[in-house]
């Protein structure tokens, strides 16, 4: 049993069901692959290099149906599925038109600008639910600006923050990966080059210009125009590799912090609709952030992959270009996966204050010993004031009682610092 996908997601509830899933199938490749073929006779014709009546004919066939899983035996022979599948179009268009499918290109100029339409069309969702996060996020800082609660670092309480702060760093991570998603969609070229990137065949077909053709055949694609062939000049899977990478850090440092705020333990926040267990009925575990920290840990090895395959060698490589097929369609999915289900958290983040007041005072105001030390320092000394502070925490004794501090505010929530501040100042980016 399949799906229109390609792929049921059976073991990867981060991305099945996404927008991502279904842009990213093997049947979404094929068409990505018809679509760049169609795509290169226009071109052409729109530049007297075939009759106007072979784009129609050519465009018409790769609108049809064709075997995903014959292409995909087939693909074994030649290395890559572009191959058989042209064998099959130019059968599809038919004898008069057919030797105009494919005319002067070569495999890889049809897989790599397949590979840059199947990209845009997934990264389109991706920013759709990265607006939909950031918006999300910006009404919870917003709405808890002044909202204290303990600043944590390596795991301890260290001194008071407030949670507006924290969801404005969520959304400030969370646009800086938009931004770099939509700027290298943005710079998505097609790739046209022939068999080793000189464009040759296409003066031999009869252009007079070939170095005009690319440009033609992006125009058709709505891709960027490349500014040389990039068979083995691999930028834009590099560019590819980093924003999604980034992406994903980005979405994770937002599903980390839910983890750690979620446990029972500590309680200060809960996803708006959490996951059941299979044995213990009583559990709501915050599935979405287990998931996006999934993808989080993934995404850097794939990532890896495809920066390891940009040392390609000679006009066209053989192996490098392979190996990055699998490794960006994985992170095109968890990307556009964590995506959603970053949104879907956001929008549905349930916050408790009451529970963040309590622990403020877990340590019986030694959270604010920072600001304490400043204020003792020119009344008993630095030292002295060190010391007094550091023999009343060992005892565990609450401050409130230390003769000392008698005229001392320890009140958590009036020492935040800037946070106010610094949350408006963030809100201001749009």
């Amino acid at each position: 049993m399949t799906s229109p996908s390609g792929d049921t997601g059976l073991l990867a509830p981060g991305w099945a069901g996404s927008a991502a899933a279904a842009a990213t199938g093997d049947h979404a490749y094929l068409r990505a692959l018809l679509d760049a073929e169609a795509a290169l006779t226009r071109a052409q014709a729109a530049l007297g290099l075939a009759p106007a009546e072979a784009a129609t004919a050519v465009t018409e066939a790769a609108g049809g149906t064709f075997d995903a899983v014959s292409l995909a035996g087939r693909a074994r022979a030649g290395g890559n599925p572009v191959i058989p599948l042209v064998a099959d179009l130019t059968k599809a268009v038919g004898d008069t038109y057919g030797p105009y499918v494919h005319r002067g290109a070569t495999s890889q100029d049809i897989m790599d600008t397949a590979t840059m339409l199947v990209a845009a069309r997934t990264l389109g969702p991706v920013l759709a639910d990265l607006g939909r996060t950031e918006q999300a996020l910006a009404r919870l800082a917003a709405g808890h600006r002044d909202t204290a609660m303990p600043g944590r670092t390596l795991t301890q309480h260290a001194v008071p923050t407030t949670f507006g702060l924290k969801a404005a760093g969520w959304r400030s991570l969370v646009l800086d990966a938009r931004d770099r998603v939509k700027a290298v969609r943005e710079s998505l070229p097609a790739q046209l080059g022939g068999a080793a990137g000189t464009l040759a065949a296409f003066g031999a077909y009869g252009a007079s210009d070939p170095a005009g053709l690319p440009e033609a055949y992006a125009r058709e694609l709505g891709l960027r125009a490349p500014d040389l062939p990039w068979h083995t000049l691999r930028t834009p899977i590099g560019d590819l590799a980093g924003c999604l990478a980034f992406a994903a850090g980005a979405l994770g440092k937002v599903a980390v912090d839910v983890l750690t705020l979620s446990r029972t333990e500590i309680a200060e926040v809960a996803e708006g609709s959490g996951g059941g267990s299979s044995a213990m009925p009583h559990k709501s575990n915050p599935v979405r952030s287990t998931l996006i920290a999934s993808a989080a840990r993934r995404a850097p090895q794939l990532a890896a992959t495809l920066y390891g395959a940009m040392a390609a060698e000679d006009e066209r490589p053989a192996g490098a270009w392979h190996a990055e097929w699998e490794p960006l369609r994985d992170l095109l999915r968890l990307i556009g996966g964590a995506a959603r289900d970053t949104a879907e958290l956001a929008e549905g983040l349930r916050i408790r204050p009451e529970a963040m007041r309590e622990h403020l005072d877990l340590t019986h105001g030694l959270i604010v010993s920072e600001r304490l030390s400043a204020e003792l320092a020119p009344v008993l000394g630095r030292a002295r004031a060190k010391e007094l502070l550091t023999r009343l925490a060992a005892e565990g004794r609450p401050l409130a009682g230390a003769p000392e501090l008698a005229d001392v505010d320890l009140d958590p929530t009036h020492y935040t610092g800037s946070a106010g501040a610094l949350t408006d100042r963030a809100l201001e980016r749009r």
